[in-house]
């Protein structure tokens, strides 16, 4: 594909979304001339390294329409005389006779904006994300008669209505996902099979090169003076479990002595902290809100055992394969977790990792009590996920495959980890 690309983006930068931008700068370095426009104003006090990598100029959308209104209508203005407007047009009353919503609304406001600004060169449109981001693509394509394609990931897919997936799949060219669990399901909805794919996100060593050589922490939890350190990183919402996480603590024996770091923002994050002083471990739980990756990294290697709780949230929303759990296997700590969704396909329960049921805060804790008490365990754990992550879940696999869908042969495209110059 010789054309620009545009990337539509819920929000960007965001902390949370890593795996987003290590893709956007590994298709970067194989030569892609990519636009980036964001839905949202971004919000994170930090951002990591990588954002600044990135070499893709950045556009905001009209976050809410009434707060640009005359940016909305001179789009309007601009584009409705053409063709496509009208097919977009008709397509977004048919979904919003289904979805009768201020948010419907805004998506095709945002449309507008993004097809009457959209540069010459921009080829093709691609959006991360399956609800939101992929309505806001979808309508522009149709106004600028470009081909689109999708990134689907977690959230998107099991909270969009069946309606709006099965006329997404039915219009873009190609679709990814990056569990086995989401790819089988969007593919029984698509017009045939194949225009579903299965893409890792892998993790990119460079960013998260093996831990220095250490002498074994040989902490038991016996020692008040020196308590294991469990991690937890990921925002404070109902999906990844935070509050059954301190519950299962708060089980635990008073002669398991522990300290929990708990990395992320989020709107449940008061929440949780007052659940915590409830529970009576307050004292125990250090919260360090957003954090930028080298932070994170460092935690990770500080760190005795990394848990984290995913469960399917009321809404229906969970985790898909959280990236959080290959980047604290890549740093040979030992993870548990929950069977919610993809975390099976990377972790198996002894062999690499511990997995208990969601939402069981008694099963959790006695595997937290297990790997606190056994360091040889964590050690031989650790080391397995390591291993498993750095040999099946690398970054360079999974771009290959994308970059294939967006026409770039794998012959043709360098390794992710060194730069290439754009023509």
């Amino acid at each position: 594909m010789q054309t620009a690309i545009a990337i539509v983006l819920k929000g960007y930068p965001r902390l949370s979304e890593t795996f987003i931008a290590q893709e956007i700068l590994a298709l970067e370095r194989l030569g892609l001339d990519l636009r980036l426009y964001s839905l949202r104003h971004p919000t994170d006090p930090h951002v990591h390294p990588i954002h600044r990598d990135i070499r893709a100029p950045v556009r905001t959308l009209p976050e809410y329409l009434h707060d640009q209104p005359e940016r909305v209508h001179t789009a309007w203005r601009a584009v409705r005389g053409r063709f496509g407007y009208r097919r977009a047009r008709a397509a977004w009353l048919r979904d919003l006779a289904r979805d009768r919503s201020r948010n419907r609304i805004r998506r095709f406001g945002q449309s507008l904006v993004l097809a009457h600004e959209m540069p010459a060169e921009v080829g093709w449109l691609h959006a991360h994300f399956l609800h939101t981001p992929a309505s806001v693509t979808r309508y522009a394509a149709m106004i600028l008669d470009l081909p689109w394609s999708v990134s689907a990931h977690a959230k998107d897919i099991w909270t969009t209505p069946e309606w709006d997936k099965r006329d997404k799949l039915a219009e873009c060219r190609w679709a990814v996902t990056c569990t086995r669990a989401g790819a089988d399901h969007l593919a029984a909805l698509a017009p045939t099979a194949e225009r579903v794919d299965l893409v890792y996100h892998g993790l990119d060593p460079a960013r998260f090169p093996p831990p220095p050589a250490a002498a074994p922490c040989l902490r038991n939890g016996g020692d008040a003076s020196d308590p294991a350190v469990l991690l937890s990183v990921g925002r404070a919402v109902a999906k990844k479990g935070t509050d059954v996480l301190l519950a299962a603590l708060a089980r635990l024996p008073e002669d398991v002595h522990w300290r929990l770091d708990h990395i992320g923002g989020g709107p449940l994050l008061a929440d949780l902290q007052r659940l915590a002083q409830r529970l009576g471990i307050g004292g125990r739980v250090r919260w360090l809100g957003p954090q930028p990756h080298d932070v994170v990294l460092e935690r990770f290697r500080a760190a005795d055992v990394f848990a984290l709780a995913s469960r399917v949230a009321a809404d229906g929303d969970r985790d898909g394969l959280p990236n959080v759990l290959m980047e604290a296997q890549s740093q040979g700590l030992a993870c548990v977790s929950t069977t919610v969704s993809a975390i099976p396909e990377l972790i198996t329960d002894g062999e690499n990792g511990l997995l208990v049921p969601p939402d069981d805060a008694a099963s959790l804790g006695h595997a937290i009590e297990r790997l606190i008490r056994a360091p040889m365990l964590r050690r031989r754990l650790g080391r397995a996920g390591m291993e498993r992550v750095r040999s099946r879940f690398t970054l360079d696999a999974g771009i290959a495959r994308l970059a294939r869908r967006f026409g770039i042969a794998a012959s043709e495209s360098p390794p992710c980890a060194s730069r290439s110059t754009r023509p």
